[in-house]
């Protein structure tokens, strides 16, 4: 397989890695049931690396799985964000740390801390033995159970050598907290006909590794860029990228979401662009059956899916963790997920986009105005 010329000029500070297993998991109906598996097999370690966990069915199962492996004697050890766990009760907390769970919080909330309240943990990560990783942009929370009102969310199984990598990534945000992690790494041996990848993270800086690699991504496509993203309010330069490849006749699909967000003042933000993409070739789609919260993209025969949602805000403020693969079977898979959810998908029309209503009109204005006061905020030292 050859591999895209963008592959020479990202870096992420990781290397790429041949010989992995990379399984797309459609849906929490499958990616829950994967995670507590393979937590239920453990025999050395857990690590768990986690934005949004709040109390409820899904957090109890997740905790009892991490205390049933305690109970065996396998170390588990948990970074929470200090925001995103807000949800998680206090006597959760109590439970994971009376079964021997090493609980660390990144970044409680404190008024002395003034605009550091905003640098958040926002991975999703779960690593077991050395084996086996997960990763994503589904937290540990009720919003994503199974059923049709459940949170659209993809994740990534990944088996090989470069699991060892993530292992490495979580001792890393670890030790940001307290002492080293202290666990000796085990690198699988590669599979034979397995696939390249590596790791893509973002360490909330203001020019991000994370977003100039799929910015160079895009640049370099010359088949498909097609992105799913839950909260899209891109940079000015990554917006000029999308509409130079739509120009250059790249195809290119944004799935974004519908009045069915979390977040519609972040909807209303991203839309404000939408004209001038529509205009330049690039095909927008908004999700209709439930929550959006899914973040992907692929470019070519090269894929990148985790926590980021490529905006601004994220790259500035959050720490953020994607696996890139460079696999024309994986990218293929990628792919026909997006074209199902497309055809469950409105899409947006070119020539009718200006007749919208002004009320829409208004909110977008109000939004854009929201969106550059906090773009002039500086992240903090």
């Amino acid at each position: 397989m050859s591999v895209a010329p963008a592959e020479q000029l990202t870096t992420t500070g990781w290397p790429w890695r041949p010989g992995n297993a990379f399984e797309l998991l459609d849906g929490a109906a499958v990616f829950f049931p994967r995670m507590l598996a393979a937590i239920a097999a453990a025999r050395t370690h857990v690590l768990l690396e986690m934005y949004l966990m709040s109390s409820g069915r899904i957090a109890s199962a997740f905790i009892e799985a991490l205390g049933a492996a305690r109970a065996r004697g396998v170390r588990c050890c948990a970074v929470i964000d200090g925001f995103g766990a807000l949800g998680l009760a206090a006597g959760d907390r109590r439970r994971l740390e009376a079964a021997g769970v090493e609980l660390r919080v990144f970044n409680p909330l404190h008024w002395r801390n003034r605009l550091r309240n905003f640098l958040r943990d926002h991975r999703k990560l779960l690593e077991v033995d050395g084996a086996v990783a997960f990763v994503g942009g589904a937290g540990i929370s009720d919003e994503f159970a199974p059923g049709p009102d459940g949170w659209r969310e993809l994740m990534l199984e990944i088996r090989g050598p470069v699991v060892a990598d993530w292992q490495r990534a979580f001792a890393r945000t670890w030790r940001r907290l307290g002492p080293e992690l202290a666990l000796p790494e085990v690198r699988a041996a590669a599979l034979p006909g397995g696939a390249r990848g590596r790791l893509s993270l973002s360490e909330a800086r203001e020019h991000s590794v994370l977003a100039n690699g799929v910015v160079r991504r895009i640049d370099t496509a010359q088949r498909r860029v097609w992105l799913v993203s839950a909260y899209f309010v891109p940079s000015r330069r990554f917006r000029k990228a999308l509409r130079r490849a739509a120009r250059r006749g790249v195809d290119v699909r944004l799935l974004m979401p519908s009045a069915r967000t979390d977040h519609p003042w972040v909807r209303q933000a991203a839309r404000r662009f939408y004209g001038r993409m529509l205009r330049n070739g690039v095909r927008i789609y908004e999700y209709q059956p439930r929550v959006l919260h899914a973040k992907m993209i692929v470019c070519d025969e090269w894929l990148s899916l985790g926590s980021s949602n490529l905006d601004r805000w994220s790259f500035r403020w959050n720490l953020e963790a994607n696996q890139e693969v460079a696999d024309a079977r994986v990218t293929d898979a990628a792919a026909a997920l997006f074209a199902a959810d497309l055809a469950v998908s409105a899409a947006l029309s070119r020539r009718h986009w200006p007749q919208r209503g002004r009320l829409d009109r208004l909110r977008e204005r109000i939004a854009g105005a929201l969106d550059r006061w906090l773009e002039g905020w500086r992240r903090p030292p």
